[in-house]
C-alpha cells in the first residue's frame, strides 16, 4: 500500500470565548487532514491548535501540513512509526500538526485491518466518564455552572485557575459549597502560579477534597516541581510539563508528579502517547487522557485510545462540549450524558461532515 495524496482543511470551529490562565480562545483552530492511499482507504486525522500552549497556530500547523504531505507521498501507512520517523527528520517539535498525520495512519491501519481503532491497539470496550471543563470567571459565575452541570448528572468537574491566586481559592471554595461534597473536583492552573503562590494555593484548597491540581506553575520552574510534590497536600499532574516518554521518566524519576496528563497534540499523536503511556504504566504512574478543543473526530480517537491503555484512570474528554456552536462530524463517539461510547466501525469511526467541509479552505498535496 502507498500514500498517494493528502487532502489539508483549515477546520475552524466556532465556539463560546473559553478562558484559561494563558488566555482566552475565541474558535477552535483546528486542523482536519484525509490521506489517501492506492488501496482505496484513506484515514482521517484532526488537531487543535492552542498556541498559548503548545506554541502552534492554525497557520503554522497549515504551512507545516503541505509539508508533511509531500514527504509522506509513495511511502507505505502501515508503518506507521518509520513515517512518524520521516516527520520527526524534517521538523522538530510541531506535536500539534503531526498528532493529526499520525491519527490517520492509525485509522488507515485499522481500517485495513477491518477493525475498530480501541481493537487494533489492543483495547477492549467499557465503560468510561468524562469530567467537565469550567473556564475562568467570577467565583459565583463559576459555581452556578458547576451545580448546573452537577443537575445534568456530571460526576466530575475541571476548575480552571491561574488568574489571581486568593480569587482562585474563592472560586473553589464557592464551587464546592455550592455542589457539596459528592462530586470530585479537579483544579487545572494551566502553569498560572510561581511557587510560593502554588505552595499557598494548594495548602488552603485542600480541606476542600480536591482529586488532583494540574500543572500548577510555568515549566520553567520544573526544578521545583519536586519540592511542591513533596509539600502539597494535593496531588499533582503534570500537563504542559510531560509532552513526551523522555519528559515522562524524568518527570518520574524526580518525583515531580503524582499523575501525567496525555494529549495527543503535545504527543505528536498516539505513537508516543503509547510511550508515555508504558513509561507510567511501568512505574505506577497513573495518566489522564485530555485533549485541547478538538471536534468529536480527534476525541474519538482519544477514547480509542483510552479503551486500549490501562493505566489511563482520568478522563478529560469534554472539548467538543466547551461550547462547540456547530458539530462538523458524522460518525465518532456518543454521549450518553457524561458516559462516553465509541463505535465498532473500522478505524476511528467518524469523518468530516461534507457540507461543513465544503465551505473549509482546502489543500491538496
Amino acid at each position: 500500500m502507498k500514500i498517494t495524496h493528502t487532502d489539508i482543511y483549515r477546520f475552524s470551529i466556532p465556539i463560546e470565548p473559553f478562558v484559561i490562565a494563558t488566555g482566552t480562545m475565541h474558535f477552535a483552530q483546528n486542523v482536519f487532514i484525509r490521506i489517501y492511499t492506492d488501496a482505496g482507504i484513506y484515514g482521517v486525522g484532526e488537531c487543535s491548535a492552542f498556541p498559548m500552549i503548545v506554541g502552534e497556530t492554525q497557520e503554522t500547523c497549515l504551512a507545516v501540513a503541505k509539508d508533511l504531505a509531500k514527504i509522506l507521498i509513495g511511502k507505505d501507512p502501515l508503518d506507521i512509526p518509520e513515517r512518524m520517523n520521516d516527520l520527526l527528520g524534517y521538523i522538530d517539535h510541531n506535536g500539534t500538526i503531526k498528532s493529526a498525520f499520525d491519527m490517520a495512519l492509525f485509522d488507515i491501519s485499522a481500517k485495513n485491518k477491518n477493525m475498530p481503532l480501541y481493537q487494533f491497539l489492543g483495547g477492549q470496550k467499557h465503560s468510561i466518564e468524562t469530567d467537565m471543563t469550567i473556564g475562568i470567571g467570577s467565583p459565583e459565575n463559576m459555581a452556578i455552572l458547576a451545580l448546573k452541570y452537577q443537575k445534568q448528572g456530571c460526576g466530575m468537574i475541571k476548575i480552571k485557575l491561574g488568574k489571581d491566586v486568593h480569587e482562585d481559592i474563592e472560586r473553589v471554595k464557592q464551587i464546592r459549597k455550592a455542589v457539596g461534597n459528592d462530586m470530585i473536583l479537579r483544579l487545572d492552573a494551566n502553569q498560572g502560579w510561581d511557587f510560593d503562590d502554588a505552595l499557598f494555593a494548594l495548602g488552603e484548597m485542600a480541606p476542600l477534597d480536591i482529586q488532583f491540581c494540574e500543572q500548577p506553575m510555568r515549566t520553567w520552574y520544573d526544578d521545583r516541581l519536586p519540592e511542591l510534590s513533596l509539600n502539597s497536600a494535593i496531588k499533582i499532574m503534570a500537563d504542559e510539563s510531560c509532552y513526551n516518554h523522555h519528559d515522562a521518566r524524568k518527570l518520574i524519576n524526580s518525583k515531580s508528579c503524582d499523575y501525567l496528563n496525555i494529549k495527543f497534540c503535545k504527543s505528536g499523536g498516539i505513537l508516543e502517547a503509547q510511550k508515555i503511556h508504558e513509561v507510567a504504566l511501568q512505574t505506577g504512574v497513573k495518566c489522564m487522557i485530555g485533549g485541547m478543543l478538538e471536534s468529536r473526530l480527534a476525541v474519538t480517537a482519544n477514547l480509542h485510545f483510552a479503551l486500549a491503555s490501562p493505566n489511563v484512570v482520568f478522563h478529560d474528554l469534554d472539548s467538543c462540549l466547551l461550547g462547540h456552536l456547530i458539530d462538523p462530524i458524522i460518525g465518532g463517539l456518543t454521549y450518553n450524558g457524561y458516559i462516553l461510547d465509541v463505535p465498532d466501525t473500522p478505524g476511528i469511526g467518524a469523518d468530516a461532515d461534507p457540507m461543513f467541509l465544503k465551505d473549509c479552505d482546502k489543500w491538496v498535496i
